[in-house]
């Protein structure tokens, strides 16, 4: 990963709140219908926790933001006694490949520890070989509004 990017909590307050929201209205919102993005700001605003669940990063470099990933209590209605969820991993397209999606991954992992988390979840259409390399497992797979997606478990230990 570039020795410039700095990941870091983010904040409601934060100016880059918006556009890390407009970031996973573009990419999921389709999950969502219905879902404007001013509602999916406010949403994100709302999961910006101040420590264990919720809990968003964000990757900067320098001044820009270029990913982020969530810890939150429920990101799949159909699995409602799974809890907590990695989710909204997303880097920006031309920052893809340098280890940025990793590293906000154990951001949230060391943020679940902390907190006492031991065991979460995510769910992912087509990423899971990255999951799978940084010891996640697989589940199950299901059908999840219209997507085949893999529902992945990590146990995290001390």
């Amino acid at each position: 990963m570039q020795g410039d990017i700095t990941i870091q909590r983010l904040n409601a307050d934060d100016p880059n709140a918006e556009t890390v929201a407009g970031w996973t209205f573009e990419s999921w919102g389709h999950l969502h219908p219905g879902l404007t993005l001013a509602q999916a700001i406010a949403r994100l605003k709302a999961e910006c926790g101040q420590g264990g669940v919720p809990s968003i990063f964000v990757a900067m470099q320098g001044t820009i933001p270029v990913g982020t990933a969530s810890l939150i209590a429920d990101d799949m209605s159909i699995r409602p006694e799974l809890t907590p969820w990695l989710a909204s991993v997303f880097v920006v397209p031309e920052w893809r490949g340098q280890g940025i999606a990793s590293s906000l991954v154990q951001q949230v992992e060391e943020e679940a520890l902390e907190n006492g988390i031991q065991h979460f979840y995510l769910y992912t259409p087509d990423q899971q070989a990255l999951y799978r390399r940084l010891g996640w497992q697989d589940v199950e797979l299901v059908e999840y509004r219209g997507e085949q997606v893999t529902v992945m478990a990590r146990q995290l230990v001390n």
